[in-house]
């Protein structure tokens, strides 16, 4: 679905971020000849050919994208957190993870995982063991998920209105939590909006749209074929 996002409503913006977790493992840019990889690149490289500039930041899942896969898909990676100004509006992108404050499991391995001398170690090993290494973490992950009332740690408040103040009360946009919402935040007197993205699947996905005036979530639905 989200290839035809790209070949269609994508276009009509001039501009598009995808704050991270794009794919549910990326175990080095080598891999870009794998036949699912090499069809989402070529995918963003024609929407970019087209005219469609395309950022990206890291999620947790694909922290080692890299300069290869940028080049290759004509994407632009920006740092996290990434401040978005308009004409209108001042907006801060991340993938929200750092906030998480109160998964200290997380955290620990965010730390790691963010380390260059880890991943330069990690990307060192030949492809198959990387690979069996993402889905093994990817299991532990869900294994340490089950049973739980709510899997997913959110962003820890106070953290988060420091973090809002430092960016100058920008409309904050991230993802990662897995619980789309629209939150108001009273900081120094000042109400900020956060927005929390939605997953994508199979049957629908969903993008943030801010048109110079208001922002707004659009529903993505599969196009159905002839």
């Amino acid at each position: 679905m989200f290839l035809q996002f790209l070949a269609g409503r994508a276009r009509q913006a001039t501009e598009l971020y995808i704050l991270g977790d794009f794919f549910e493992a990326w175990i080095g840019d080598d891999d870009i000849d794998d036949a699912y990889n090499a069809e989402i690149v070529a995918a963003l490289r024609a929407a970019s050919d087209a005219g469609l500039k395309i950022s990206l930041l890291h999620g947790n899942r694909d922290f080692l994208l890299g300069d290869g896969f940028a080049a290759a898909s004509g994407i632009k990676l920006i740092s996290d957190p990434y401040i978005l100004s308009t004409p209108e509006w001042q907006f801060v992108l991340s993938h929200g993870d750092a906030l998480c404050l109160d998964d200290t499991a997380y955290m620990a391995f965010r730390e790691q995982a963010r380390n260059p001398q880890w991943q330069a170690a990690l990307l060192a090993k030949p492809r198959a063991e990387r690979r069996a290494i993402a889905a093994h973490m990817r299991e532990v992950s869900e294994a340490g998920q089950r049973g739980k009332e709510n899997p997913y740690t959110d962003l820890q408040p106070t953290a988060t209105d420091d973090f809002l103040r430092q960016h100058g009360y920008a409309t904050f946009i991230h993802g990662h939590t897995h619980q789309p919402a629209r939150h108001d935040h009273i900081v120094d007197g000042i109400h900020v909006e956060r927005w929390v993205l939605a997953d994508w699947h199979e049957a629908c996905g969903e993008c943030l749209v801010w048109d110079g005036e208001t922002l707004q979530r659009e529903v993505i639905l599969p196009e159905k074929r002839a």
